[in-house]
């Protein structure tokens, strides 16, 4: 391995954990995406500007043109030096990244913010020939997020990495699986465990459901109505519904124009207050740290909509969870989080979850590009900045311990 030659000086890049703590915290990103574009304009080399302007452009909600320029930013240069907030360098990182928007790899740069670790994120497009010269580095992670579009990325990942020569963490071949009917497969039969069946069905043999010549059972066995349709890499509920009869399916294709679909099973999760608890939980290497807890009185929880700013008693709740974490809820999951991490097989990802009625872990979701972050408001979740600081010395020290043990993870 050798190093890359330095490109062009250019102004530092601002990153996305930067823009986004600004447009979380109801800054006008309109004129710094008019500096960052005109920066681009003058000097049609600045792939750093092109870079930040991209990810302004998808807080902004222009999420097509983002990843045009986003594009442009990777004709210019493929690897990125993340913005650090310490001189000193205890650990140097090289992710490895998918082109794409905010859920395409894993979020690094809340993980690592204000940390000693130097990153280097190398983007690599799925048609794209591995580097003949890579950055030197201590520890490399796979941040490439499991999707149609990245399994191809994925296989070919699997095979450029064999018997490389730094630690690896997140093996490619174990990021591949996290597709939910895969996670299905993977994670049903565990003892304490409820996780919904989930299949892919195309859009033909959903219309055909709709239209009574086809039977639901044909795709998702002994299964009935209500059930849950979303479309296959969709993510943050966009187009997820519940579907409590087949006549039901007419209306959503009509405006859902989606080819590839999602079936799962609905369990009614409610607790006894009426309320519904969704919780995010990142497992580090093997121990499992609450990211928060989302309490609705929706089915569909989402925390950005659960009204936790709003309601106190809400936030009083999410609290005493954090507090309490490791000897309440993760105890009382303790088995069946830790054979979920055994068969899922990755040092780094992320879960959402719930209870059951029955008290058994409910799981949604598995993936290792979930984003986990520090941007709520202080003054409103004092709690919460003590939380994320033990997730991120937790995952800075999974590096130190990968490093230093010197094998793939």
């Amino acid at each position: 391995m050798h190093q890359e030659p330095t490109p062009q000086a250019l102004p530092p890049l601002l990153g996305m954990a930067n823009l986004m703590r600004r447009c979380y915290h109801g800054e006008n990103l309109v004129p710094l995406g008019q500096a960052l574009l005109s920066r681009a304009l003058d000097n049609p080399l600045d792939a750093h500007a092109y870079l930040d302007f991209s990810t302004v452009l998808q807080l902004t909600g222009n999420r097509a043109h983002g990843l045009a320029v986003q594009s442009e930013a990777m004709k210019l240069q493929l690897l990125y030096d993340l913005p650090s907030g310490h001189e000193e360098t205890q650990l140097r990182l090289l992710v490895i990244m998918a082109p794409g928007d905010f859920m395409a790899n894993t979020p690094v740069d809340f993980l690592v913010e204000n940390s000693t670790v130097a990153v280097q994120l190398l983007y690599l497009p799925a048609n794209y020939e591995w580097l003949e010269i890579v950055p030197e580095h201590d520890v490399m992670m796979v941040a490439v997020g499991e999707s149609n579009e990245n399994q191809f990325l994925l296989q070919r990942l699997a095979r450029y990495i064999t018997d490389w020569p730094r630690p690896v963490i997140n093996h490619p071949e174990n990021i591949a699986k996290l597709a939910r009917d895969s996670v299905f497969q993977n994670l049903q039969g565990i003892t304490g465990v409820d996780i919904p069946m989930s299949v892919r069905i195309d859009r033909v043999d959903l219309e055909a459901i709709a239209s009574g010549q086809k039977n639901l059972a044909d795709f998702l066995p002994e299964s009935s109505f209500p059930i849950i349709v979303r479309p296959i890499d969709s993510h943050a509920g966009k187009n997820l519904v519940k579907i409590n009869a087949a006549t039901e399916i007419v209306g959503y294709l009509q405006r859902v124009p989606n080819l590839l679909f999602y079936l799962s099973h609905y369990v009614d999760y409610q607790s006894s207050d009426a309320k519904f608890r969704k919780y995010r939980i990142a497992l580090i290497d093997g121990r499992p740290y609450l990211c928060h807890l989302a309490i609705s009185e929706h089915w569909l929880v989402h925390y950005a909509s659960a009204g936790m700013e709003e309601d106190g008693a809400k936030r009083a709740e999410e609290e005493r969870c954090m507090e309490n974490f490791a000897t309440d809820f993760a105890t009382r999951h303790s088995s069946a989080l830790q054979a979920i991490t055994e068969r899922v097989d990755l040092s780094y990802f992320a879960i959402d979850c719930a209870e059951n009625q029955q008290g058994e872990l409910l799981l949604f979701e598995v993936d290792n590009a979930m984003v986990v972050h520090s941007l709520d408001s202080g003054a409103l979740f004092p709690y919460k900045k003590v939380a994320m600081e033990k997730i991120f010395k937790a995952f800075q020290q999974m590096l130190a311990n990968t490093s230093q043990a010197g094998t793939i993870r």
